[in-house]
């Protein structure tokens, strides 16, 4: 993998594939994967001003072609609001080019756009005349342009009333499922159809309606009934649903504040859930379970993908665990995720939090499809900025079909002055059997950043495990392979270098091979039993390794 690979300007990240090959001229090969990346926690997408980084993760078959992808963290955008416009077109209505600003700089404030805000326009006088609809125009510009086309209808009348019913009837022509609706009327005089205007706007509930009254000093009228019939239209409270100015010149003065109001409306419905989605989802027949390390404020969430669709607990389910007086601390609950099988033959979770309270803690829970999730243990980090649970591997040493241990990483384990890392093993009772550490090298490691299980490398039937050490030989990383016995992970370890790298894959390819086809596959080098010590490529035969 090579996450800072570069497409174009976007540092997507790809994949190469590698021949396993020990001649030095042996290149690897771009995929150019682009958007197939199994996982792009960074991934965002646009709402308003802000960019939301929900995650995507991406199934891609074994010829890497994209099959589908998923984004269960993604959340409908707080600017979803179709918005109608009723324009007092009148007579009165003087001088229009004033009005016609205020119009489109206000339509410059929203955040226009498929999946965010639409609007349409309605102009009313002695009729109605829808000047465009909702669905009609996808950006800002277009609906500017289109603005700037609309002229002033006139009339004798200023039917206020109609013009709302009718309005109210524009939310069907390209209105959206789900979206909040709003109403802004603009207007300048008192109707000429008050006694409908109590139906009219008893008949617009639930819709947000914004009262925009441009009142002219000069006329030297008593204000006192058209302000209470314009603030009986607007909704309540009046402070936040009515803005008046005193002329025309004064409109573009309140655009920025009904703005603000309009926009907050939808946020009141959505809680900070799912900001940021883990790289590396844990798959199962009953769905993907995907850690949401910035969900709730950076304390973290899982959640789980299946056929019916997702699987959210609720934020009470974490509670005991993860106290609200640590709120703050950022835990990143859901950094790593997996699964494992008990002694009972039962489905459990976990998840790493490997910066709660600075020290790290991993929980195992059951999660029912109906969002119940049970904390049934945890397990807590020692050392601070150890970033305990930061990796996780459950293994099943013996192949029985049951998890033997637990692996819980502390990659930035701190010891003798070195960066070197730890791995804790638990058994299935969550109890400490103890720690695989390399202590015999004076340099940072970091054992531990990542975990993999591999089959029977030695002939002895039990599977091992494989972990990596990104920072050793001067960054250029090293492996270490501890082997299994009987239902734990034996202590000692081969550490792999570069060179060797190559045996060990093709040693995993010959223990996967049986009888003729061992023999066929990996020559006479592969011994009995799947014992695959000196086991190299043929040349006629060569392997593909993505990386």
């Amino acid at each position: 993998g090579a996450p800072f690979e570069s497409t174009g300007k976007q540092q997507t990240g790809d994949v190469f594939k590698c021949p396993l090959d020990t001649r030095k001229s042996a290149n690897c090969t771009r995929l150019y994967l682009g958007e197939q990346r199994t996982c792009g926690p960074l991934w965002s997408h646009e709402c308003g001003s802000s960019l939301y980084s929900t995650g995507i993760c991406s199934r891609v078959t074994r010829n890497f072609k994209l099959s589908h992808s998923i984004t269960p963290a993604l959340q409908r955008c707080e600017t979803f609001i179709d918005i109608v416009i009723v324009l007092d077109g009148s007579n009165s209505i003087y001088p229009w080019y004033e009005v016609q600003d205020f119009l489109i700089t206000m339509l410059q404030k929203f955040y226009i756009g498929p999946g965010q805000t639409q609007v349409g326009v309605v102009q009313y006088g002695s009729t109605v005349v829808h000047e465009f609809s909702l669905a009609e125009y996808q950006t800002v510009e277009e609906v500017v342009e289109a603005a700037r086309s609309i002229d002033q209808r006139g009339g004798e009348e200023t039917r206020t009333a109609l013009g709302i019913n009718v309005a109210r009837y524009a939310f069907k022509r390209g209105g959206r499922p789900g979206a909040q609706k709003v109403m802004i009327v603009i207007t300048d005089g008192e109707s000429h159809d008050s006694p409908q205007l109590v139906q009219a706007v008893a008949d617009m509930f639930p819709l947000r309606l914004f009262q925009v009254l441009g009142y002219y000093n000069r006329r030297g009228i008593n204000p006192e009934a058209f302000l209470k019939e314009i603030k009986f239209i607007a909704s309540d409270p009046d402070e936040k649903h009515f803005f008046n100015v005193t002329d025309e010149s004064a409109l573009k003065d309140i655009v920025d504040a009904l703005g603000e109001r309009i926009f907050s409306l939808e946020g009141q419905h959505f809680q900070s859930l799912v900001p940021l989605m883990l790289k590396s989802p844990f798959s199962h027949q009953d769905g993907i379970l995907l850690g949401a390390p910035g969900a709730y404020d950076w304390n973290g969430a899982v959640l789980k993908e299946t056929k019916h669709g997702k699987v959210v607990p609720p934020k009470s389910s974490y509670k005991d665990e993860f106290p609200d007086e640590l709120k703050n601390h950022a835990a990143y609950l859901g950094y790593s995720v997996g699964s494992l099988v008990s002694p009972r033959g039962s489905q459990l979770y976990m998840a790493g939090a490997p910066r709660f309270n600075h020290t790290g803690k991993v929980i195992v829970f059951s999660l029912r499809n109906t969002g119940n999730l049970t904390i049934l243990q945890a397990l807590l980090g020692e050392q601070i900025g150890s970033y305990f649970g930061s990796e996780l591997l459950s293994m099943d040493v013996d192949g029985d079909g049951l998890t033997d241990v637990l692996l819980v990483a502390a990659p930035m384990f701190y010891s003798e002055g070195w960066e070197r890392g730890k791995v804790y093993i638990y058994t299935t009772s969550f109890i400490l059997q103890g720690a695989l550490e390399v202590s015999d090298r004076s340099q940072n490691s970091r054992l531990g950043s990542a975990l993999a299980q591999i089959p029977d490398m030695n002939g002895d039937g039990f599977r091992e495990l494989v972990v990596g050490a990104p920072l050793e030989d001067g960054h250029q990383g090293a492996l270490y392979v501890f082997y299994g016995q009987d239902k734990t992970i034996k202590h000692q370890y081969r550490q792999v270098t570069d060179p060797e790298l190559v045996q060990l894959i093709e040693g995993i390819r010959c223990s996967r091979c049986s009888g003729r086809q061992r023999r066929r596959s990996c020559g006479p080098r592969c011994g009995s039993n799947g014992s695959c010590r000196h086991c190299l490529v043929r040349p006629s035969h060569t392997r593909k390794l993505v990386l």
